[in-house]
């Protein structure tokens, strides 16, 4: 007889004990049998990064406690356990989080009414395999870096399905701001855009996370962009990004410049701000116009989390100009994600897509490091601050104990 302990991915070991050879009780005494352990401890080692006792035993993560708009009152941070792979998934220590206005559209329970707290908080991340089950090891393998798009986010630590992880060169924030922003304006102005070439396209926050990109693509389909944002800096960005005509709101009027220097309208908006600046985009709308509708950041930190919007006479001015609105929610448009995450990369490859970050450098109380600089980036960015994508860096580098 022989007792056999598999240990695996840190879970508690299973004894497999056999009988003897005439089918005897191994405990009977009858025959004597040796006893025999063999530890497999080079499988836990493959599978889990426990070199240098690199994975602490806890970790602390945001969770959301209590359903609100105020990401401050909705968040707490806990310490926790470190969580286990299972068969299919991935263990990721987070290096950076991306920071998107949805964010407290979560915290308030908008998006699923039937969650309720205590929940994850946080919506994409990128860091390093440390951990993983036997089927996902099939396509990675500890060391790997990756990116992802899925709740928990905001934690030292994430469990994530293996399927769901998108491998990148190396943990750069630059490659986060593809998987929430990129995407939505890939898709968006692909699927809902109908861009041709020659057309005139206005972005509102085009300086933000993902209005940078909208003018890039925009740009690329050969279109006239207008970008509108709150500062000199960022009508300097913009311009660097190819964008025609920035917009600084805070020193032209947005409705007369549109009107005097576009009289026959815009044919396309990329639009992610609501209640009087969409307006403003419905009746700035070309024949046959199309504006799309990404969010309303204006007013998710309301009770509602809806901006108010005069739209009383909106089928009227939709008609007379064959005008359409449609939205777009990213999760809804999942079976082009991976077509349109590749078509990034390789943009970002050949050097054809900028992808401005703000980790906060600029900020009063500097850079956004560790989970409870996510707070402070939230409000950072509700307050227009931000030149780019948001991102939080949870983690900096590990350092190898190799004396290599």
């Amino acid at each position: 007889m022989s007792t056999l302990l598999l240990v695996r991915n840190g879970r508690r070991a299973v004894s497999l004990t056999g009988v003897g050879r005439r089918g005897t009780d191994a405990l009977s005494g009858v025959h004597p049998v040796v006893r025999r352990s063999i530890i497999d401890l080079s499988y836990s080692t493959h599978f889990m990064d426990f070199q240098g006792s690199s994975i602490p035993s806890s970790m602390k993560k945001l969770v959301v406690n209590k359903l609100s708009p105020n990401f401050r009152e909705a968040v707490s941070t806990q310490t926790v356990a470190i969580p286990t792979p299972g068969d299919a998934e991935l263990l990721v220590r987070n290096r950076f989080a991306g920071v998107n206005a949805s964010d407290i559209n979560y915290t308030a329970g908008r998006y699923d009414p039937s969650v309720k707290p205590p929940f994850d908080a946080g919506f994409e991340g990128i860091g390093e395999v440390v951990g993983l089950g036997l089927s996902a090891s099939s396509s990675y393998t500890v060391g790997d870096t990756v990116a992802y798009f899925g709740s928990g986010a905001f934690a030292e630590y994430t469990v994530v399905p293996a399927k769901e992880s998108v491998p990148v060169p190396a943990v750069k924030p630059e490659f986060l701001t593809l998987l929430v922003s990129g995407a939505t304006a890939y898709i968006a102005l692909k699927r809902l855009g109908d861009l041709t070439k020659g057309e005139t396209v206005l972005v509102t926050a085009a300086a933000g996370g993902t209005g940078q990109f909208a003018v890039q693509f925009a740009k690329q389909a050969g279109c006239h962009v207008i970008g509108t944002c709150s500062t000199n800096e960022k009508a300097g960005f913009l311009k660097s990004i190819g964008c025609d005509r920035p917009i600084n709101y805070t020193q032209e009027d947005l409705a007369k410049t549109l009107r005097k220097e576009y009289p026959q309208g815009v044919d396309v908006v990329y639009e992610s701000v609501g209640g009087s600046v969409l307006e403003l985009a419905v009746n700035s709308l070309a024949t046959k116009g199309r504006l799309i509708v990404i969010g309303f950041i204006s007013g998710y930190q309301t009770a509602s989390g809806i901006p108010h919007f005069k739209g009383g006479t909106l089928p009227v001015k939709l008609l007379q100009k064959s005008a359409s609105i449609r939205g777009f929610f990213l999760p809804h448009f999942l079976s082009d994600y991976k077509e349109a995450l590749g078509s990034m990369m390789k943009m970002i490859a050949k050097g054809k897509l900028v992808c401005e970050v703000d980790c906060g450098d600029m900020s009063e109380e500097g850079r956004f490091v560790g989970l409870e600089s996510v707070f402070r980036a939230v409000e950072y960015m509700y307050a227009g601050k931000n030149l780019g994508k948001v991102v939080v860096e949870v983690a900096p580098p590990p350092v190898s104990n190799s004396k290599l």
